[in-house]
């Protein structure tokens, strides 16, 4: 790890409107280090990257990179500075290629008119540079997300950025892409190039990172060295306790089958998958991406019409082919993409809470909206979701909150299966917690819930059996007793 210091934030203040975002932070980064920056959501993370990336103008404080102190009042003072942040929604522009990405606003000209050739030649030297099988003439929509992400670092060491910012860059793209990642980051900081790296996912701490800083309700909590820490040790820094019972889990013996599914096909991705649930168990669907799981939930949810097949519930053969459907038979699904397919952001929380849930509190005209407050303060409850009001815009909450509210919406239709397709997915290990205690609980009291996750230590230690899926059919079925990464991974990667 280089000792040259590139860059350091001290006593950073960030005030909005009744709410202090940072409060006296202090942060640096060494040349040809990979820093971590972790806590919950809602600790401050993005609001300090904002303010090195030059969004928000901090209220007090200091940064000084190389040395030197230095104004960042907008985007590209911060780019003049060798920042560059690479966000977890990527900003490229589908439609153009590669190339015009890289060079977006600083395109090479000739007799005042762009120079293509000169631009896509150039932007194919710095993809081959890092060893990036792409052409630079490709469109960007038509790359997959992992492929999109290397053109954002491409893009921002084009700027020749010795700063660069990765905003939960792992959280949508499969293991061998993932590696491909980090032998970049590699390669990156042995050119000394500083990276600040954001991630829930602290298995890849110890992969990948030299340093750690934890922040907590906007204020500094620590730094810690990786090889030289804990992993309770960073929960305990970022929730501020010992969490002891982090997956809360207490195993029954689970009842009748409630849901039993044969040959369930899509035509596509979904290849003659069958299982069955329990009354009162967590089926977990453990594979790599692309195996196929999200797509047999989608059949069984009635969002994929052309399926073959059969669904039993209670017994009885049923035929899904709507979400209304499934609904009315007991059948929820939390998607994966809450805010693709789930959260209506402009709305309010009540909203979102009660959209499934109409005809409880709407009687032809009337609305009864006592009704619909007591829906939705119950869910908020049970799920301990923290807003400011009901009317609070979702969009404003914290990715943890956003995502307990969408359980709850679901919670509300009082279904007999809830299918969970990645709960967790960007949310912080106290929200996480308390996700899998209140899973635990609605298993004790007799609901069937299947999880769809690719975090192997949440589907291990929550699940009472694991469908293990593999090119779109259904590879094994493990017990708890039994479970462990290896045989998982034994019948995800044929």
């Amino acid at each position: 790890m280089g000792e040259q210091i590139l860059l350091q934030m001290k006593n950073i203040h960030k005030k909005f409107p009744g709410v202090y975002a940072l409060k006296d932070i202090n942060f640096e980064l060494h040349a040809g280090e990979v820093h971590a920056l972790l806590g919950e959501n809602g600790a401050g993370k993005s609001t300090l990257i904002k303010v090195l990336g030059g969004i928000y103008e901090a209220d007090q404080g200091e940064i000084i990179i190389g040395g030197q102190k230095v104004e960042i009042h907008d985007v590209l003072s911060a780019q003049m500075n060798g920042i560059a942040i690479i966000h977890q929604e990527l900003v490229l522009v589908p439609h153009m290629t590669v190339a015009e990405n890289i060079f977006l606003g600083r395109e090479p000209k000739k007799a005042g008119f762009v120079n293509h050739d000169k631009m896509t030649k150039e932007a194919q030297i710095l993809l081959d540079e890092y060893d990036m099988h792409i052409p630079a003439d490709s469109l960007i929509k038509d790359l997959t997300i992992a492929q999109q992400q290397m053109v954002e670092i491409v893009k921002a060491i084009s700027f020749h950025s010795k700063i660069l910012v990765m905003d939960e860059p792992t959280s949508s793209i499969a293991d061998k892409e993932v590696a491909f990642l980090f032998k970049t980051m590699k390669t990156l900081t042995e050119s000394g190039v500083g990276i600040i790296y954001i991630s829930h996912k602290m298995s890849e701490l110890e992969e990948i990172c030299d340093r750690v800083t934890v922040m907590r309700d906007g204020t500094y909590v620590g730094t810690e060295v990786v090889k030289e820490t804990t992993k309770d040790r960073l929960i305990a820094m970022m929730v501020g306790r010992e969490l002891e019972n982090y997956y809360t889990r207490d195993y029954q013996n689970p009842s009748e089958v409630i849901l039993k599914c044969e040959d369930i096909d899509d035509g596509n991705m979904a290849k003659g998958a069958s299982f069955e649930l329990r009354k009162g168990e967590i089926v977990g669907f453990s594979g790599l991406v692309g195996a196929g799981r999200s797509e047999v939930m989608k059949c069984i949810f009635g969002l994929t019409k052309n399926y073959t097949g059969k669904i039993y519930l209670d017994g009885k053969e049923v035929k899904i082919t709507s979400p209304v459907q499934a609904l009315r038979a007991g059948i929820a699904l939390v998607p994966e993409d809450r805010k693709l397919e789930g959260l209506y952001k402009v709305q309010s929380v009540e909203f979102n809470a009660t959209i499934e849930v109409l005809d409880q509190f709407i009687k032809g005209i009337r609305v009864d909206g006592a009704k619909e407050d007591e829906i939705t303060q119950k869910y908020i409850d049970m799920m301990a979701t923290k807003t400011p009001s009901l009317e609070q815009e979702i969009g404003n909450l914290s990715g943890g909150n956003q995502q307990k509210v969408m359980i709850g919406r679901w919670l509300a239709t009082n279904p007999k299966v809830l299918i969970l397709d990645e709960p967790t997915r960007g949310v912080d290990v106290g929200a996480k917690s308390e996700i899998y205690s209140i899973m635990n609980e609605l298993v004790k009291q007799g609901m069937s819930i299947i999880m769809i996750s690719s975090e192997m230590p949440e589907i291990i230690n929550m699940s009472d059996r694991i469908y293990v899926m593999a090119n779109g059919k259904i590879r094994g079925c493990l017990d708890h007793t039994e479970v462990t990464q290896e045989t998982i991974m034994k019948l995800a990667a044929v």
